[in-house]
């Protein structure tokens, strides 16, 4: 591994690339400690320590402590990632916007809507965010010492430019760094809890509240769960097919076999981030909401430790896993280039029956991916349900949203990096070949 790693600097490019996403990447985590003013913050973390295994809890893991802290990346990149929902499914209803994402001109006008709407969001949830913090004035403790209209303009203000710097911040890694800016946002901020999840477990170990052999079964069945999410992420089912014998640059191809690798995630981890911020959503409406029936319901319906929040949760992952592939795979253009360059499924018609053919086999292998994916999403709420002692910051490392995230971003950095060295000639990480991505 230290040989890869001194191979990676040896590349000009690929370093500038890394060194550049590091950069942007530590800016990310310097705003996530910036508090924004009107806030006591010693009230605010005592309040969250209260409730860290709540939903909010977990919200303040995907923008890495951010939320806790109320600074000013308070609500991360969640904004941007619904508005980008958003579009996509009007894309799916209205044929005008779905030929305009396949247009570059149209792609150019639909970011620019989805900017707009991403600053519409951001001023919205941070409207909900100052209601949110000034619900936890009490008798005892002001986490707003002067809740006035000034304080909600300023919080709006203040994370609206936040999440606006942060999705520029996203853009200029996918464009000049490496990987994908906005999921490595989102990666970092994770990651960055998992120091205070191991502290957390060392203090278990050292005041007796937890003895080592648990301790041991708690490790390996994490070590596990990232093998098997590793395993889903990478499992591939494969379609035979047959080229013709064929002239290509005045050479001549003999019958040749290869195959078609269709992934059983072929969405990644865009149905988790998307169903995560769904899920985030009702929460910020309730807090546009008086005291009341349809506040109380919601509040109970989207509670972290329910069962209709899991099973919502999971419906959500599923259908955003059917959705995204829809958008991002098309059998039809995989059946034509096929047809055109000779290429065809044995007992299977070119044209529409080969789309047809490799359309129920993506539809029927995405139904169990999307159902392992919504599992392990869950998982921590398993977890902390059972064994309450066992705090949401290790139960999230131990499978469910952040854990699919981690490993899905992982793959993909990596598989972009082993392209750059497979292009200079370099052995990549595997000695046995090219490590796929989920793009691979």
């Amino acid at each position: 591994m230290i040989d890869k790693l001194q191979t990676i600097m040896k590349i000009p490019e690929l370093r500038k690339k890394i060194l550049f996403t590091l950069g942007i990447l530590f800016i990310c985590r310097v705003g996530a400690h910036i508090p924004m003013p009107g806030i006591d913050i010693g009230a605010l973390s005592f309040y969250f320590n209260q409730a860290q295994n709540s939903l909010f809890g977990m919200f303040d893991m995907f923008t890495g402590g951010a939320f806790q802290k109320a600074a000013l990346f308070s609500i991360g990149i969640m904004p941007y990632i619904s508005a980008s929902i958003i579009i996509q499914l009007l894309g799916s209803v209205f044929p005008t916007i779905s030929k305009m994402m396949k247009d570059e001109d149209g792609r150019r006008k639909i970011n620019q809507w989805t900017r707009y709407g991403t600053v519409v969001l951001a001023a919205a949830q941070g409207w909900g965010v100052a209601k949110f913090l000034v619900s936890m004035n009490n008798d005892h403790m002001s986490v707003v010492p002067n809740p006035t209209t000034g304080f909600y303009l300023m919080t709006m203000l203040t994370i609206a430019t936040g999440t606006i710097v942060l999705m520029w911040l996203g853009e200029q890694i996918t464009s000049k760094g490496i990987g994908n800016g906005i999921s490595l946002i989102i990666t970092i901020g994770i990651i960055a809890r998992f120091p205070s999840a191991v502290l957390e477990e060392f203090v278990q170990l050292r005041t007796g509240n937890r003895e080592l052999v648990v301790e041991l079964i708690i490790w390996v069945g994490m070590l596990g769960m990232i093998s098997a999410v590793v395993l889903m992420t990478q499992a591939i089912r494969k379609v035979n097919v047959h080229y013709a014998k064929r002239q290509v640059a005045g050479k001549t191809f003999q019958n040749q076999v290869s195959h078609i690798p269709l992934r059983l995630n072929m969405a990644g981890v865009m149905p988790i981030i998307f169903a995560q911020s769904i899920m985030f959503f009702p929460m910020t409406i309730a807090a546009f909401l008086p005291e009341g029936v349809t506040k109380n319901l919601i509040s109970s319906l989207f509670d972290y430790r329910s069962f209709s929040y899991m099973g919502i949760y999971m419906l959500v992952i599923i259908f955003f896993t059917y959705f995204y592939t829809a958008l991002t795979f098309n059998p039809d253009d995989v059946a034509n280039n096929l047809k055109q360059s000779g290429g065809f499924v044995p007992g299977v018609n070119p044209g529409k029956n080969t789309a047809d053919y490799i359309d129920n086999i993506v539809t029927r292998i995405s139904l169990p991916g999307s159902i392992f994916l919504g599992l392990v999403a869950i998982m921590p709420n398993i977890i902390t349900m059972i064994f309450p002692s066992v705090s949401y910051n290790l139960a999230a490392f131990f499978g469910g949203t952040s854990l699919i995230i981690m490993v899905g971003v992982a793959l993909d950095t990596l598989s972009q990096i082993e392209s750059y060295l497979l292009m200079h000639h370099y052995d990549g990480f595997l000695k046995t070949g090219k490590l796929r991505g989920r793009k691979g």
